[in-house]
């Protein structure tokens, strides 16, 4: 029989930082990535105009769509870690929560897991809209501007 952890252990409050480093790492991903879109486009954008290739324009789906799909990795990771730290919270209130229970820092369910929440993550009101959004001001650049 598994032994149980008490809510005010060390270890528990140590996993419990743990997992909050990795959500908050994950969030931090997540807006770096939109940081880097942004900048990337931007300097696509600047060279083509520069140029004189305003039919170039659409290389700049490139990042968006690269930075989408890595965004939405990073989402749906983030997710699977705030499951797995509310599963072990449920656990902790329900006293049924065991040694084995503690460290264990993945984000479950291993690649396919991982890329079914990435999937899953493309949907969300965080994702979507700010990718689609560029790519629209794109095709207004390219109709408008360049």
């Amino acid at each position: 029989m598994e032994r149980p952890v008490d809510f005010d252990s060390p270890a528990v409050q140590s996993y419990l930082t743990i997992l909050q480093g990795v959500i908050g790492r994950m969030a931090s991903n997540s807006a770096g990535a939109k940081t880097w879109c942004i900048a990337l486009v931007s300097a696509i954008i600047v060279v083509i105009a520069d140029k004189g290739r305003p039919g170039y324009i659409w290389i700049s789906l490139v990042p968006v769509g690269l930075l989408f799909l890595l965004d939405a990795y990073y989402l749906g990771i983030e997710r699977q870690f705030r499951d797995r730290y509310n599963d072990f919270i449920a656990k902790l209130h329900r006293g049924n929560a065991e040694v084995n229970d503690v460290f264990i820092v993945t984000s479950g369910g291993g690649v396919s897991g991982s890329m079914k929440a990435a999937l899953r993550a493309c949907g969300s009101v965080s994702v979507w809209p700010f990718y689609l959004i560029l790519a629209l001001m794109l095709l207004a650049i390219r109709m408008w501007v360049l």
